[in-house]
């Protein structure tokens, strides 16, 4: 017996993975969820022994109904709606607002209205902030005056060189007797042991977001907190897409360039940041902190030309994917000209949709990707794009100064929208994610600026010549985009 086990033990295993690969391929079939992720996580079953069920039980696992995500929806609600009735929060909301900004901005913000969580502020001061050397001279700045509190949710906190300064500030803040609250994901972050001692010991509070444990978390790998947002003392809020580590800031010796961009806000729409910056608070500490009016402050803008603000959040937590159907109904709305910066472009069938019509339709569209990715799949998954974008009238234009990981869009000469949402599957369905919908002229065109001085740093893709690339190469990319729900 033992010695037949010996001999056939291989075989015997594979029996045993192609068992497990037709009841998982039942069970995924029995989802009846979108097609095409379907077929991936079947095709990784049956093509990769072993390593597709280590895969499916990675990242396959559906958290978006379960319990945990859904008892956070209905304290989440319950809590939202306390806030914006006891510190009226929506209490800048207008009702010429289609008058002023136009039918199609409006069937934005009524979109997001409707959930019950995004307020609308006009009365806000906003700085665009391009590449981390300005972020971060700015915030350092900021936590260097915080009187009150200091709130951070970081999807990547490393205790690298640039991280440890930031902690510095913020034990020092803490030790003044600023209250410090810091949330950082799990999975994205890097800090020793030894940087979180400290932390405790000088005050600052600090709680991972759904930390992974091997032995019975794995599954949570799936679903992240993608977010980027500070908030200080209530009055001044950060969100976009440059983390704490130094390579997103240029000053350092880093081994290429770093294009990204951030937003710095002041204003009613630092309350709807705290507001999900507390909901978070909630879930990773389970501390029932008592919510009161410093957290939530009046601030008025500064400016004579206030910027109308209206924050834009999604994760699993919430029934309907609010930054994806933001962004369908702002590019169908559009009339000339979508400008788009994203470090990855694997669109679900929608937005893919919804660009390729409005290209066809005579919208002058263009994207700002990477020329070359920080990871080869996805790199090769947006490429796969490329040839049916430029088919259908888009163009293309590939960063090669170094790496762009900007999330920003602009629609026609009023709506842009800065955040933490990549135009992929992981930010569009999966992951906790954040962005400022921007309604202001001014704004608009100091994005469409920026646009195009990092277009002098692109190559536009010529469609006869990418079409000429090797058969290797359109396989790799195919074979990429078919596992493109799994990235």
């Amino acid at each position: 017996m033992w010695a037949y086990l010996k001999d056939n033990l291989w075989s015997i295993l594979l029996g045993i993975n192609y068992v497990l690969v037709i009841i998982f391929s039942i069970l995924i079939l029995l989802k009846n969820k979108n097609p095409v992720k379907t077929l991936s996580y079947i095709f990784a079953l049956a093509i990769f022994p072993f390593l597709g069920l280590l895969v499916y039980y990675l990242f396959g696992q559906d958290y978006r109904k379960s319990k945990i995500f859904e008892k956070k929806y209905i304290l989440d609600n319950n809590s939202i709606k306390q806030w914006r009735k006891k510190f009226h929060l929506d209490a800048e909301e207008r009702e010429d607002f289609e008058e002023e900004y136009g039918e199609g901005i409006a069937k934005i913000y009524e979109l997001l209205r409707n959930n019950e969580r995004a307020v609308l502020s006009f009365d806000n001061d906003l700085e665009l902030l391009t590449n981390g050397e300005e972020k971060f001279k700015k915030l350092k700045a900021d936590l260097t005056n915080a009187k009150n509190h200091i709130h951070l949710e970081y999807f990547v906190l490393v205790d690298d060189e640039l991280g440890l300064k930031i902690i510095d500030l913020l034990c020092k803040k803490a030790e003044e007797g600023v209250k410090v609250r810091l949330i950082y994901d799990d999975v994205g972050s890097s800090i020793s042991s030894k940087t979180k001692k400290r932390m405790t010991r000088c005050g600052v509070d600090h709680y991972p977001f759904m930390p992974v444990i091997f032995s019975n978390s794995t599954s949570k790998l799936n679903y992240r907190n993608h977010r980027k947002i500070v908030v200080i003392d209530g009055e001044i809020g950060y969100l976009g897409g440059i983390n704490i580590e130094k390579k997103y800031d240029n000053s350092y010796d880093n081994e290429r360039f770093w294009r990204d961009t951030h937003v710095r806000l002041v204003g009613g729409a630092v309350g709807s940041l705290q507001s999900l910056f507390l909901l978070s608070w909630g879930f990773v500490s389970n501390d029932n902190l008592e919510i009161h009016q410093q957290l939530f402050p009046k601030v008025k803008s500064s400016t004579n030309i206030p910027v109308a603000v209206q924050i834009a959040a999604s994760g699993p937590d919430s029934d309907w994917a609010n930054i994806m159907e933001a962004i369908f109904c702002a590019v169908n709305m559009a009339n000339e000209r979508i400008y788009i910066t994203s470090p990855y472009f694997i669109p679900n069938d929608s937005i893919l949709t919804a660009l390729s019509t409005a290209a066809r339709s005579g919208v002058d569209v263009r994207m700002i990707i990477p020329y070359g990715s920080d990871s080869w799949p996805a790199q090769y998954a947006t490429d796969s794009y490329i040839s049916q974008c430029l088919n259908s009238g888009m163009r293309i234009f590939r960063y090669k100064k170094g790496f762009v990981h900007a999330k920003t869009m602009l629609i026609d000469d009023l709506f842009s929208t800065i955040g933490t949402a990549n135009l992929d599957y992981r930010s569009l369905s999966i992951n906790f994610e954040v962005n400022a919908l921007i309604y202001n002229a001014p704004v608009n065109e100091k994005l469409a600026a920026v646009f195009h001085n990092d277009l002098k740093d692109c190559e536009e893709v010529d469609a006869e010549r990418w079409e000429e690339r090797g058969i290797s190469r359109k396989l790799q990319e195919s074979f990429s985009r078919l596992l493109a729900p799994l990235l």
